[in-house]
C-alpha cells in the first residue's frame, strides 16, 4: 500500500487552512499546514510535499518569495496558488515561477479539488466521489 500524497497548504488565514485541510484529507491525502511563507519554505524541506497551495498575500512573507525559493529546488513541488487579488500581472509572474495552477477566491472546493488532481495528474473514477465538497464556497478574502 503507497503513502498517501503529500500536500502543504501556506495561509496566514487559520480558517481558510482548515477547510482546504479537511476536504483534502477527506479525500485521500496527507496535508501540513504553514502560517506564513517563512514557515513554509522550513516545511518544504521537512515535509517534502508532491504539491503546495500558497496564498499570495501573507504577513512576514508572501507567496512570490516562496514561489522563487521552489523554483531553485533541485525537485520542486507542483504549486497552486490561491489568492483575492485580480489575475494580470500576479498571474502571469506566478506561472513564470511554475505555478501550475491559480485560483482566486471565492472558489468552490470542486475546483480546489479539479485543481489539485490535474496538478498531480489524479484521475478520478466517476463514481468515487472520495467525500468531495460539490457546493459550498471558500469566501474569505485575503
Amino acid at each position: 500500500m503507497s503513502e498517501p500524497t503529500r500536500i502543504l497548504i501556506i495561509d496566514d488565514d487559520r480558517e481558510i487552512s482548515s477547510t482546504l485541510r479537511t476536504v483534502l484529507e477527506s479525500n485521500g491525502y496527507q496535508v501540513t499546514v504553514a502560517g506564513n511563507g517563512r514557515e513554509g519554505q522550513r516545511m518544504i524541506g521537512e515535509f517534502k510535499p508532491a504539491l503546495v497551495i500558497t496564498d499570495m498575500m501573507m504577513p512576514q512573507m508572501g507567496g512570490f518569495p516562496v514561489l522563487e525559493f521552489i523554483k531553485n529546488l533541485a525537485e520542486p513541488p507542483k504549486v497552486i496558488m490561491i489568492t483575492a487579488n485580480e489575475g494580470g500581472r500576479h498571474k502571469a509572474y506566478a506561472e513564470m515561477l511554475g505555478v501550475v495552477d491559480y485560483l482566486r477566491k471565492p472558489f468552490a472546493m470542486d475546483q480546489l479539488l479539479d485543481a489539485v488532481n490535474r496538478a498531480l495528474g489524479v484521475t478520478a473514477s466517476p463514481d468515487a466521489d472520495g467525500g468531495r465538497v460539490k457546493k459550498g464556497r471558500l469566501r474569505k478574502a485575503d
